[in-house]
């Protein structure tokens, strides 16, 4: 993990497991966190009828760090669908700004995750993976968190 460094949250509860986890992993690092709920973004749209929603300036904020971190807690196995819609809008960067999709080669990719396995499905963590080697990033890990209902984290 590196400083310069931004941590894109999704998630139905932000003061949960996963959203107490990053919080910690951003007071210890000094790193950005922006929550994909308080902005307006509708799902991928082939027609761009979206265009005018925050996802694009959102995009080009995390575009401008070197290390993009993802964190969701497990949702049926795979992102909320908070995070999900931010992660398939990835799809404008590869139709209608190439530029901005562009500037992600080279960028790294980590995974904050928290959820009520010992640890997560392989295809959890797989799909992060493919997602941030498609764009031309490194994958570069999972930090995941094992919670039991009732039990607070210890960080």
């Amino acid at each position: 993990m590196n400083n310069n460094a931004i941590i894109v949250f999704g998630s139905s509860r932000r003061h949960g497991y996963t959203g107490q986890l990053i919080d910690e992993v951003a007071r210890r690092h000094q790193l950005r966190v922006v929550d994909v709920s308080d902005y307006q973004m509708t799902p991928y749209d082939y027609e761009q009828r979206n265009r005018d929603d925050d996802f694009l300036p959102l995009m080009r904020e995390v575009a401008s760090y070197s290390q993009i971190i993802l964190a969701s807690p497990v949702y049926w196995y795979t992102m909320s669908s908070q995070l999900k819609v931010f992660v398939d809008r990835w799809n404008d960067l590869l139709t209608i700004e190439k530029d901005l999709g562009r500037t992600l080669r080279g960028k790294s990719g980590l995974v904050i995750s928290t959820g009520g396995d010992v640890r997560p499905e392989r295809s959890f963590a797989e799909c992060f993976m493919h997602s941030f080697q498609f764009m031309g990033m490194s994958y570069d890990g999972l930090l995941y968190c094992p919670t039991d209902s009732g039990r607070s984290l210890d960080l």
